[in-house]
């Protein structure tokens, strides 16, 4: 299947999902891949803590720090594989972190302690940085009219994971208690699976990916840059107040369903008295909505570029989290099963939706500091996550009153959208980048891009 190629850019004006070719739909399918196993190996002991909280004696408060420490390390990590990014290229960047992180995560069934296990699930928190390479991979594949809905894609089938673990490893650890383990050891058992997982995708992504459209390209802006000129370009990303006002919005959004990923399952143990079995597959349903929920705010988010420009991407960010934030009030009001689970995905289609969102306007704060822009955004993900655990770790606060405080401030966060302002020069500068996009787009071929690079680089053999 063709791939259409902007032949000033050499990114891909279009998104043939059933090809896997070279380079830019092979960094597309791999990038979602291995996020997804990332997400797995991130949450995977989450529907198992049940057994594990009596396995290992764990009080309320002590369950609330593993969760804050399994995502407040990603906070750093995410920073730093932003500014690898920009340094050494997205491929042995994922390669590196997806083999690291999968130690711990084979190894923390040597837990037998609170002190042990909370330091396995700190260790693990680093594989969450993986978003931010997987964003960073595809901005620079995927040209302006699409570029938000292969940001939200990929990200959205990555953070499946989260929903498919919540099934999964309930089953992974009945199937090694079946063959004769008991519960207490089924659960380190089945954690190996997701580590190995994860060491082989490492692999896989060093050797099947490369980090540009144009094998010479030297940056995301193609140009090749002294380490000087990347330092300053992170300060000058540090130093633009809208990635910060994107950072607290991402927290509200990514950071909430981070925080649904390891409570939701023991919310439904515990508030409605379900098995562990049937407690894991409702809430895997909140992260399987990422099937196509996320991308759907990548591609409004597109939609609604092409027609208003950078500021049209940025209100309609502002619209979905304010939905957001409503409708995880409401959730938290539920106290019957059929209607919690309905109302928790009308919350999931909105929660994801704006995170496909934040990252449609992301590509376009600051081209040069692409990694470092993404970095502290997706960092503002587990920094809300952070925040979030502390409420549900106090024991004289329910998790429904926690859930209903978590609502109100999601709801107050959606007016940050009002301070990502665009010039009117970028406004245009955009504009024009936009309208060659969308004339690539509708050739069959680049040809002016196939005199320069292999016909690999933008068809399918």
């Amino acid at each position: 299947m063709i791939v259409r190629v902007d032949p000033k850019t050499h990114k891909a004006t279009s998104i043939p999902l059933f090809s896997f070719g070279r380079p830019h739909m092979r960094v597309f399918h791999m990038s979602w891949m291995a996020f997804f196993l990332a997400f797995f190996g991130w949450f995977g002991i989450a529907p198992l803590m049940a057994i594990v909280r009596d396995d290992l004696q764990l009080t309320r408060a002590e369950i609330g720090n593993t969760v804050i420490a399994s995502v407040a390390v990603t906070i750093v990590a995410r920073l730093v594989v932003g500014w690898l990014c920009d340094r050494i290229g997205p491929r042995i960047t994922y390669s590196g972190l997806l083999i690291i992180g999968s130690i711990p995560v084979m190894t923390i069934g040597l837990a037998n302690s609170y002190e042990s296990f909370l330091l396995f699930r700190l260790a693990i928190g680093i594989i969450g940085a993986a978003f931010v390479i997987t964003q960073y991979h595809t901005s620079v594949m995927f040209a302006p009219n699409v570029v938000g809905t292969a940001n939200a894609t990929t990200a959205g089938w990555g953070n499946m994971g989260g929903g498919v673990t919540q099934m999964a490893m309930p089953l992974v650890l009945a199937a090694v208690v079946a063959m004769g383990a008991a519960d207490v050891i089924g659960w380190r058992i089945a954690m190996v699976i997701p580590g190995v997982a994860l060491f082989l995708m490492g692999i896989a992504y060093f050797k099947f990916t490369q980090d540009y459209p144009d094998s010479h390209q030297a940056g995301a802006n193609g140009r090749q840059e002294s380490p000087g000129a990347r330092g300053r370009a992170f300060l000058e990303a540090a130093r633009d107040y809208r990635v910060w006002a994107l950072f607290l919005i991402y927290g509200a959004c990514f950071g909430v369903e981070l925080t649904m990923n390891n409570i939701a399952a023991l919310y439904y143990h515990d508030r409605f008295g379900l098995g562990v079995g049937l407690a894991g597959l409702i809430a895997g349903l909140f992260g399987l909505m990422n099937l196509f929920a996320r991308s759907l705010g990548g591609i409004l988010g597109d939609k609604v570029g092409i027609r208003f420009g950078l500021r049209g991407r940025t209100l309609f960010l502002g619209a979905t989290l304010l939905v957001e934030g409503i409708a995880l009030a409401v959730f938290s009001r539920m106290d019957i099963l059929p209607l919690a689970i309905a109302v928790m995905l009308v919350f999931s289609l909105f929660v994801q939706m704006s995170e496909g969102a934040t990252f449609s306007v992301v590509p376009f704060v600051n081209q040069r500091a692409l990694g470092a822009v993404a970095g502290i955004v997706g960092a503002g993900g587990n920094a809300g996550a952070v925040a979030a655990g502390f409420l549900f770790r106090m024991e004289s606060l329910s998790t429904e009153m926690a859930l209903l405080y978590l609502g109100a401030i999601v709801t107050v966060a959606s007016s940050l959208t009002l301070v990502v302002r665009f010039s009117p020069e970028r406004e245009r500068e955009e504009r024009r980048a936009m309208d060659r996009a969308l004339g690539v787009a509708s050739l069959a071929v680049a040809p002016a891009y196939a005199k320069r690079v292999p016909m690999a680089l933008y068809s399918e053999s």
